[in-house]
């Protein structure tokens, strides 16, 4: 016999960490670097924005930033001219794994 969790979308929003989850990674860049990094290991700006279709260079720079204050991902500068920056996602974006591979399990059922 499994036991489900007993986690409840609360009525009262000011128990609810929906808002707070969605500042974190919420909109379409931010998942989708998340996914990449979490699934596929670090890359560089331009690796990151050549598989991003439809992203700008600002765009994916302002999302990169407030990814990495949120302690999402890691930017390691390296001291080489032209500066070497490589991503990664932090363990607190590995544990985010799960819920991905929970939306791609959704979404093939949804399609079937």
């Amino acid at each position: 016999m499994t036991l489900k969790p007993n986690i409840e979308p609360s009525t009262d929003t000011s128990l609810c960490p929906m808002p707070e989850i969605a500042k974190l990674i919420g909109g379409k860049w931010k998942l989708i670097v998340l996914q990449i990094l979490i699934f596929h290991g670090m890359h560089r700006f331009n690796e990151l924005r050549r598989k991003i279709d439809g992203v700008t260079q600002a765009m994916l720079t302002k999302q990169l930033r407030a990814l990495e204050q949120d302690g999402l991902i890691s930017r390691k500068i390296y001291p080489e001219v032209p500066p070497r920056v490589e991503y990664s996602a932090t363990q607190k974006a590995i544990d985010l794994r799960e819920m991905f591979e929970a939306m791609h399990r959704w979404w093939l059922n949804q399609q079937g």
